[in-house]
């Protein structure tokens, strides 16, 4: 069993990064949230400079949120199926809100990782959201914890 904290000083260790590449949902959670938080279920994408993105429809509360106070975590875990093993990642956030073509192909590519777009049925659903006013959260860390066996 392994637990560790880092600070702002450290990005994301290399194993992170490998960890937060896999398909599995990250659990956002905005500062200026409701109290108790409520976290919500998120696809995101870790770039090599440590930092995480996300989109979301540009009118969501936590946009809302994020732009009162820009501090938000996300949290990883493994299914239930495999050895536990979780990492942590509190910050600050910046918000693309411009409709950028970056955020657009970020949502290409998460629905790719995430969903099956040989299925007509899913393929469908990405043009949904792609037809959104899309938002693209940009966390970077100052905190990361991990824990694993």
């Amino acid at each position: 069993m392994t637990t560790t904290d880092t600070t702002a000083d450290t990005l994301l260790t290399t194993d992170d990064l490998a960890f937060l590449r896999r398909p599995l949902l990250g659990f956002f959670t905005v500062a200026a949230g409701p109290v108790p938080p409520q976290p919500r279920p998120v696809w995101f994408e870790p770039a090599d400079d440590g930092t995480i993105h996300l989109f979301t429809d540009a009118g969501a509360r936590k946009v809302r949120q994020l732009r009162q106070d820009p501090r938000a975590s996300l949290v990883v875990t493994t299914p239930v199926d495999e050895r536990e093993r979780w990492v942590s990642v509190s910050g600050t956030t910046t918000i693309d809100t411009g409709g950028s073509a970056e955020t657009y192909d970020l949502a290409r590519r998460l629905a790719a990782q995430y969903w099956d777009l040989g299925d007509a049925a899913r393929t469908a659903d990405l043009d949904g959201v792609l037809a959104l006013d899309l938002a693209r959260i940009v966390l970077r860390p100052n905190a990361v914890a991990r824990y694993g066996f």
